[in-house]
């Protein structure tokens, strides 16, 4: 096969591949991130690039214009490469981390939020991390006393530190003589707190925790003593670096889930996993994706690899499946049935992540097929679990997950609310970056817009807490009837007819940075009706299973970078969250990497994640009869049900007139 050079820009990467290769494969694989919602299957059309130079040949491209192709766009997972060329990505189809960074960083003073609240508990009784270090002084070998290298180790840890019941990893055990002596027999132990295997049963609670040797420093370095905690989401991945010793966060970074290139989707990559080696690309493709982050928290803060020592991980079930590469096959088949919900610490580098080669990773127990590690991450940092109030918790998002619950009891249900939320399933829709509409106004005389982007830019497209805010302006001045559809005797010329519909143009494409007029659908907002009717009603069948309503609820706590962004009034006016005072509602952020660095730090608070997964009961939506009843009643702004919305249907009468 000949070889052939790829040049990128604007990030200016090249990379060499042969004749034939795809072009979406070379990009990933030369670390440019092209939006590829669809998994490579041109149903998306977002992956559009344009071929400045050389010769390609794009095998479907019904979503490219005629006036476009002729201009060079082609979409990248649809285009092989004949020579060398140089492709440039457009804003439009780039993959901005600026939307990650802002997540991390977003902050929401009037907001009530708990997780500075539940980070305290590691401060005080709480910490007491399944990781420790211990500096000891060894008495050498004599002829008087000739007791083994590991007995007189074990005689030192008890005598100075009080420590027994120790066990030992084989790996360290083959390297303990020699690197004593190396160290001349002062050296830091590490030690890890974990259970027996016959105490690793699923259907039982685990035994009392046991320490575990895991390595031996020359010297004392119980000054370096750090943790990596990570979250594995279905579309970014994060990570941060702690000072164990400090109980402080010391860096953080971000990326998204490289998986991406194979779909948005938790389903669309458990296809993916069932094609002729897809499992192990898939868990490569996630390991690379970790070792850019564990590589960036070094950079950020100098730390030796050498001293990481930990590492936990929270995620769905698919993506800690597809991390340690289990096989997530029978997961989407009835009765949804995943390998375990329990996965046994495995070491680091056996999965691929670049760390030392004693580290164990321990990954957060699942409860079901759908419903993950991530959120027994989220319901431990929330504390739900050990409160009164009765509590929602709502991680919104493809997957959406739902807990509801206290300190005596939790239920759990999922339902694929689909992408809508994130953007996906939109004809202008795009993740929350540079350029994402956020905030939008319409004037209720003229009907013209008035709209706010991310990074405050030229629009290109719709975010998802965009399209919350879209829909409730439209449903409150008339624009929008209740049924999702548009008033055609609104007059303005922005309300149109198209080839799938009526559409609302937000702007015109001289207005835009997407080289289109960026619209709004009717067939968009039936995907955004449908992804909250599927949201409320999976509520609705939670409190509805134990006798309760939504006047009951205490608290409802929103986890996920969605719940940073969004607008709860406007939420609220669309059906997507139920109509209860907002005092009652708490942001956690990201739930599930708060979770991850809490139980780095508390041996007790490991122990609480695993009995939160225990007793977690989970409510399979697909085989309830009443959920299907419950969503086609959601089918409706804000809900067939007006009583459940006696707010909302007031200020819409009053605020809706004639157009």
């Amino acid at each position: 096969m000949k070889k052939v050079s790829v040049h990128f820009l604007p990030s200016d990467e090249t990379i060499q591949g042969v004749q034939g290769d795809n072009l979406l494969d070379l990009a990933m694989d030369a670390g440019v991130h092209i939006n590829a919602a669809c998994g490579g299957e041109a149903a998306c059309g977002k992956c559009r690039v344009i071929i400045q130079s050389g010769e390609v040949e794009c095998r479907d491209c019904k979503k490219i214009s005629a006036e476009d192709y002729e201009k060079g766009y082609r979409l990248a997972c649809q285009t092989v490469v004949v020579s060398d060329i140089e492709v440039y990505i457009p804003e439009e189809s780039q993959l901005d981390k600026t939307s990650l960074k802002g997540a991390q960083t977003a902050v929401h003073d009037s907001r009530r939020t708990v997780s500075q609240e539940i980070e305290k508990l590691v401060s005080g009784a709480w910490y007491n991390p399944a990781l420790q270090k211990y500096t000891v002084k060894i008495d050498p070998p004599t002829l008087n006393d000739n007791a083994s290298d590991l007995s007189r180790l074990l005689r030192a840890l008890k005598k100075q530190h009080g420590l027994e019941n120790i066990s030992i990893d084989f790996l360290l055990l083959q390297r303990l003589s020699k690197r004593l002596r190396e160290a001349d027999w002062k050296v830091t132990v590490t030690l890890v707190q974990t259970r027996m295997e016959s105490q690793l049963g699923e259907h039982q609670l685990r035994g009392s925790r046991r320490p575990k040797m895991i390595n031996v420093d020359a010297g004392d370095t119980t000054d370096k003593h750090y943790s990596i905690v990570l979250d594995i989401g279905t579309t970014s991945l994060w990570g941060q670096l702690i000072d164990l010793n400090r109980k402080q966060t010391l860096a953080v970074a971000s990326e998204y889930n490289p998986q991406i290139r194979h779909g948005d989707d938790v389903i669309s990559r458990i296809v993916f996993s069932q094609k002729k080696d897809g499992l192990a690309k898939l868990q490569q493709l996630v390991v690379g994706g970790l070792n850019k982050i564990i590589n960036e928290l070094i950079e950020q803060t100098g730390v030796e690899r050498r001293h990481i020592s930990h590492i936990t991980v929270a995620g769905n079930t698919v993506m800690t499946h597809l991390l340690v590469g289990l096989d997530p096959k029978y997961i989407r088949e009835t009765p949804y049935t995943p390998v375990a919900n329990f996965i046994p610490p495995v070491r680091a580098i056996r999965v691929g992540l670049d760390v030392a080669d004693y580290v164990y990773l321990y990954s957060y127990p699942s409860v079901a097929s759908y419903v993950g590690g991530d959120i027994v991450s989220g319901v431990l940092s929330s504390g739900m679990y050990q409160q009164k109030e009765l509590t929602l918790y709502i991680d919104i998002g493809t997957n959406g997950e739902i807990v509801v619950g206290n300190s005596d009891w939790l239920m759990t249900a999922s339902c694929s609310a689909g992408p809508a939320f994130e953007g996906g399933g939109l004809r202008c829709g795009m993740r929350a970056s540079a350029g994402a509409i956020e905030r939008f106004h319409i004037n209720p005389d003229t009907l013209e817009p008035m709209i706010g982007t991310i990074g405050k830019i030229k629009p290109k497209g719709i975010c998802g807490s965009g399209a919350i805010n879209i829909l409730a302006e439209f449903l409150t001045t008339g624009v929008l009837d209740q049924n999702g559809k548009f008033n055609c005797s609104c007059k303005t010329k922005r309300l149109r007819k198209s080839p799938d519909g009526m559409e609302y143009v937000l702007a015109y494409k001289e207005e835009t940075g997407a080289q289109q007029d960026v619209v709004i659908t009717e067939a968009d907002i039936d995907n955004l009706i449908r992804a909250k009717a599927a949201m409320f009603a999976g509520y609705q069948c939670l409190l509805e299973k134990v006798g309760l309503s939504f006047q009951d609820l205490e608290r409802v706590i929103i986890a996920g970078a969605f719940g940073d962004f969004i607008d709860l009034d406007e939420a609220i006016t669309i059906g997507l969250l139920p109509e209860i005072p907002t005092d009652r509602f708490l942001f956690i952020g990201n739930g599930s990497l708060l979770g991850a660095k809490l139980i780095s730090l508390s041996n007790e608070l490991l122990d609480d994640g695993e009995r939160i997964a225990r007793k977690m009961t989970n409510v399979e939506l697909s085989e309830d009869h009443s959920f299907m009843d419950k969503y086609m009643a959601g089918m409706f702004l804000p809900h067939t049900d007006a009583s459940l919305f006696p707010g909302v249907s007031e200020r819409v009468a009053e605020a809706r007139k004639p157009c």
